[in-house]
């Protein structure tokens, strides 16, 4: 691949991080809620749910229930805290508020209170104690809610305490997290898990810590530090079963629990969570829980740029694999990322409980690896092609297909190595011509030309020779390119041999049609060249060049026109040398251009006998 590919594939990476579009997010978030469904589910026995239920409404009519019935109820409850998640902002249809805050104030009690667009009150309850450590307000980094319902007036003032019930949804409208601080009128109201806590553990206040860039943690003195995010939010921990009981059966609760109250009658409503739908009460359940056990879910900010810092990183080095090995290496080693990356994350979270998102590499792995994969298929079936197109009418079938195979060896430049070099030539050719020409037959020519040419280039490329380039009525062959043939002088004296039977066979036939005869002249040699693709990056051919070429043409030369005509096939000494199986004869020395000393040839034992 090349490098602006590189880089290009890089910067839309970036892009798509940044950007962070809902796909993306709702991947990531996915993936962190099934970290959750894993995770081993703990039983509380500390903390039991209340709910208002079908029974209860079977007992007591319909909802809301009286105060004066619910505040019977709950004086059965002993040595408990009971935390409502229920609002009671509307004064009680039968008066029973005055009684119902009576019995609260002999209980340890939570009533809830939400954000809204509006307030249903001009009363505020008592501040809870807040201690600030930071140079900041906690309040600089809660947004201003524009209302809140609080609880009637005579209830807050004999109840512990109070909390928010407000929860965050993500783009997917699920619930993963929740503020732990509320800004109304310029104070801070803590939520109602929070306050729940604090309660059960005794104290009057809580404390926040806080530096320039955000809230950085919640604390009630008995218990550990709840590490929020720069905003005051907290992840919550789904991995809690709880104990259920009716509003009908109270008495049947077991001393000393943190009792949380919420309806779950026939169209109460529901929250989606990462493990499924659940009842307000249920979630606040949950949050008590995951604070009493200290459990901090990690997702820091600067994760973004560890999880974009990694994605860079396994994308180059797959782009790399890409380009340097074979597409099967490649998918091997992007299934053992992708593995790593989903087996290393999920060990994060299980012993840690830190959210390291292995989604957005995943993602930007499989487009890029995807990609990748399909430029060196596209690249690959180029080369193939151009191999087929270029080498086609010039090696056999089999031999296009063994090359296709390997596309490096099309590479522009070359190699120098041992080959043998064959030309040959139609003897007697301008008898022919004329006859043609007397006959104004130029067509005829043509085709009995390329009739014989094809017989010719049959047998060469039928004993593993490359065609190089026809001239005319010549036929210039090599061997050992740019496929190995460890038996190339062997195959070109044989492939000269064959010629001659089949120049013979044709002669015959030629002249039973009246056409002169026709002869063929071959010369051979072995010896060192430079052989590749030469030209430019736009156009070039598979040829040789070297001295080796050189003296092969002169020797088809020698055995067409000049004092050997009774030899059809000439070879020199360097091509006699590598034979085996072909027996060979000296028919003396002759001296070529360009050579000082004289060159020995030799024809084989069979065209001596012919």
């Amino acid at each position: 691949m090349k490098m602006w590919h590189v880089v290009v594939t890089l910067i839309v990476m970036v892009t798509i991080r940044i950007l962070d579009p809902f796909m993306i997010e709702s991947a990531r978030l996915s993936y962190f809620d099934s970290l959750q469904r894993s995770h081993e589910v703990k039983v509380s026995e500390q903390i039991v749910l209340v709910d208002i239920d079908e029974k209860t409404l079977d007992k007591f009519g319909q909802y809301p229930i009286p105060r004066k019935i619910m505040a019977d109820e709950i004086d059965k409850i002993d040595g408990s805290l009971i935390a409502f998640n229920i609002l009671f902002s509307e004064e009680d249809r039968f008066g029973g508020d005055e009684y119902f805050a009576d019995i609260l104030g002999w209980k340890q009690s939570i009533v809830a209170i939400a954000p809204s667009n509006r307030t249903n009150t001009d009363y505020r309850p008592p501040r809870i104690g807040t201690a600030t450590f930071g140079d900041r307000d906690a309040e600089d980094f809660r947004p201003l809610m524009g209302g809140m319902l609080f609880a009637q007036p005579i209830i807050h003032k004999n109840a512990t305490g109070y909390g928010t019930i407000s929860s965050t949804q993500d783009v997917d409208g699920i619930v993963r997290r929740t503020a732990l601080l509320e800004n109304f009128d310029g104070r801070l109201y803590p939520a109602f898990a929070l306050d729940v806590l604090r309660v059960a553990a005794g104290d009057s206040s809580y404390q926040i810590s806080t530096d320039d860039y955000g809230i950085q943690f919640v604390r009630i003195p008995k218990f550990a530090p709840i590490t929020t995010d720069l905003s005051g939010n907290v992840t919550i921990a789904y991995w809690n079963e709880f104990k259920r009981y009716s509003f009908a059966e109270l008495d049947t609760i077991p001393k000393g629990s943190i009792i949380i109250l919420g309806a779950t009658f026939e169209g109460s409503s529901v929250v989606s969570t990462p493990v499924g739908s659940m009842y307000p009460h249920d979630i606040q359940a949950n949050l008590v829980k995951t604070m009493i056990d200290g459990v901090t879910i990690k997702r820091s900010s600067e994760f973004i740029l560890y999880e974009l810092l990694t994605t860079l990183v396994l994308c180059v080095i797959i782009l790399a694999l890409l380009g340097k090995a074979n597409i099967l290496i490649s998918g091997v080693s992007y299934c053992v990322i992708l593995i790593g990356l989903v087996t290393g994350t999920g060990w994060l979270f299980q012993d840690y409980f830190v959210q390291l998102d292995p989604t957005f590499p995943i993602i930007a792995l499989t487009l890029v690896f995807s990609h990748g994969s399909f430029v060196q298929f596209y690249t690959q079936f180029k080369a193939k092609q151009m191999i087929k197109g270029q080498f086609g009418t010039y090696l056999s079938p089999d031999m296009v297909d063994m090359l296709a195979e390997d596309p490096s060896l099309m590479k522009l430049g070359g190699e120098k190595k041992e080959m043998t070099f064959l030309f040959m030539d139609i003897v007697g050719f301008t008898p022919i011509s004329e006859h043609y020409k007397n006959k104004d037959d130029a067509e005829g020519l043509v085709t009995l030309i390329n009739n014989y040419l094809n017989e010719m280039t049959n047998i060469i490329l039928n004993n593993g020779g490359t065609i190089d380039k026809y001239m005319g009525d010549c036929i210039m062959a090599f061997w050992n390119a740019p496929l190995p043939c460890d038996n190339h002088a062997e195959m070109a004296v044989k492939s000269a041999i064959e010629i001659e039977d089949k120049t013979n066979e044709l002669r015959r036939k030629y002249q039973e049609q009246g056409l002169p005869p026709i002869n063929v002249g071959t010369g051979i040699n072995t010896g060192t060249c430079v052989v590749g693709n030469m030209g430019s990056e736009s156009r070039f051919d598979y040829s040789v060049i070297g001295d080796a070429v050189n003296l092969a043409a002169r020797l088809e030369a020698t055995a067409a026109r000049g004092d050997y005509l009774e030899y059809k096939t000439i070879y020199s000494s360097f091509t006699m040398e590598k034979l085996t199986t072909i027996e060979s004869r000296s028919i003396g020395e002759i001296k070529v251009k360009g050579k000082e000393e004289m060159i020995e040839i030799y024809t084989h034992k069979k065209d001596i006998n012919n």
